[in-house]
C-alpha cells in the first residue's frame, strides 16, 4: 500500500521489451539505498515489483496489461517519473490510502499559475469521475492530491509550490495522459450499496431496511393516515 507522497523524482535510463512485458530501469539514488528484490514500487502511480537492482539503478517488470491500462507505456528514455516506496507499518500516512492500482488514464486539459500555486485541469471519463468528488482524494500519476472542485467531464487541483517542486507535476503540459487511481473507500461503499463496482445483482448490498433490522437506525411509525388506507 502507498499514500501518494512522492519520495524521490526518477529518471527512465532504459527501456527493455520482451514479448509480452518491458523492463524498466529507472535512475533513483534515493529508492536505490532501501530496496530489496521483490519489493513494492509505485512509478507514477503504477505498483511494480523490483527484480535488479544496480545502484543507482532500480530494474521492474511492467506486463502489458499494465502497459495497456497506464500511461507506462507511453514512457520514453531520459522521462521523469514518480517514485513511492510501499508503506511501512511504523511510517507516517501523510496522503490517502493508495493501492497503485491504476483505475484509468485522464488528459491535462489545463494548467495556469495562480498566485504562488497553479490550477491543473484534468478531463477523465464518466466511470473515473463517479468516484471524484469535491474536497475528496485522487492519486494522478502517483500524487495524492486534493480535488478543488469536479463534474461529470473534469476535476480541479490546486498544487502548492512543494508539491510542484518536488514532482513531476512541472513537466505536465496540456495534453499530456497521466493515471488516475480513485479513492478505492468509494468503492467499497458502492459495492456495499448494491453499486455496480464488481457487485454481481446490484441491489443486495446495504439498505436501509437492512440497517434497521440490524438495530442500526430507529425506523419511523407510519402516520396514522397512511395506516387506514
Amino acid at each position: 500500500m502507498f499514500t501518494g507522497i512522492v519520495e524521490a523524482v526518477g529518471k527512465i535510463a532504459a527501456l527493455d521489451s520482451g514479448r509480452d512485458s518491458v523492463r524498466i530501469t529507472v535512475s533513483a539514488a534515493r529508492i536505490a539505498e532501501d530496496v530489496a528484490i521483490g519489493d513494492s514500487v509505485a512509478i507514477n502511480g503504477v505498483c511494480l515489483t523490483v527484480v535488479e537492482i544496480m545502484a543507482p539503478q532500480v530494474s521492474f517488470e511492467a506486463v502489458y496489461e499494465t502497459l495497456r491500462r497506464t500511461t507506462l507505456g507511453q514512457r520514453r528514455v531520459g522521462e521523469t517519473v514518480n517514485l513511492e516506496r510501499a508503506l511501512k507499518a511504523d511510517g507516517r500516512f501523510g496522503g490517502h490510502i493508495v493501492q497503485g492500482h491504476v483505475d484509468g488514464t485522464g488528459r491535462i486539459a489545463s494548467i495556469r499559475p495562480a498566485g504562488d500555486s497553479w490550477f491543473v485541469y484534468v478531463e477523465a471519463s464518466p466511470e473515473l469521475l463517479r468516484y471524484v468528488v469535491t474536497k475528496g482524494s485522487v492519486c494522478v500519476d502517483g500524487i495524492s492530491l486534493t480535488v478543488m472542485d469536479a463534474d461529470d467531464k473534469a476535476f480541479s487541483l490546486s498544487i502548492i509550490p512543494h508539491t510542484w517542486e518536488n514532482t513531476t507535476l512541472k513537466d505536465w503540459r496540456a495534453g499530456d495522459s497521466v493515471n488516475i487511481e480513485t479513492d478505492i473507500i468509494g468503492k467499497y461503499v458502492e459495492k456495499l450499496m448494491g453499486g455496480q463496482w464488481g457487485a454481481p445483482g446490484g441491489g443486495r448490498g446495504v439498505t436501509l431496511d437492512l440497517l434497521a433490522r440490524s438495530g442500526y437506525i430507529e425506523t419511523q411509525p407510519e402516520p396514522e393516515a397512511s395506516k387506514r388506507w
